[in-house]
């Protein structure tokens, strides 16, 4: 995976923005992080882009006539904390559909999941703030799966605290 940086200045993002545009149509995006900087006039954003060499996604069709999806391996987009996360809540994913006897992907894509840890999501609200997830998931799962990223947050900052410098 590579990763190429942007800076967009805010008072004149026209040029700066067609060159990101223009670079995220040609290549396979892991993933977008952006950030604004205030700093008076000189304000901007800083964009941070995840990339995979190779065709852009609306290039290679599948077998159903549909654009194939590139295959992301979350291991390399995530820290270990947050991958460990992710897989936790993929094995509640997986759990909830077999007791259900649907596929798992019918409770959440993989990408929804993603955006549960990028987007650190920690109430009904950030769920349903998720592209794709519906009011009649959120009101199905959200309670499961907001425990898992609580838990894994309380976790997190168990062992950071463990680690935090003595006063001494």
């Amino acid at each position: 995976m590579k990763y190429r940086f942007f800076h967009i200045l805010a008072r004149d993002p026209a040029t700066e923005t067609e060159i990101l545009n223009r670079f995220l149509a040609e290549r396979r995006i892991v993933a977008v992080d952006r950030q604004f900087v205030a700093d008076g006039g000189n304000s901007f954003w800083a964009v941070s882009v995840a990339y995979r060499d190779g065709a852009s996604a609306s290039d290679p069709t599948g077998a159903s006539g549909r654009p194939e999806k590139a295959k992301i391996d979350y291991r390399e987009v995530f820290d270990e904390r947050d991958f460990a996360t992710f897989a936790a809540l993929r094995t509640l994913r997986k759990e909830l559909a077999e007791a259900e006897g649907v596929p798992a992907y019918a409770l959440f894509t993989n990408e929804q999941l993603a955006a549960m840890v990028r987007g650190k999501a920690r109430t009904v609200a950030d769920l349903a703030a998720i592209e794709g997830v519906g009011k009649s998931r959120v009101e199905k799962y959200a309670a499961a799966f907001l425990k898992v990223l609580a838990d894994s947050a309380k976790t997190t900052a168990t062992k950071e605290g463990d680690r935090a410098p003595s006063a001494d």
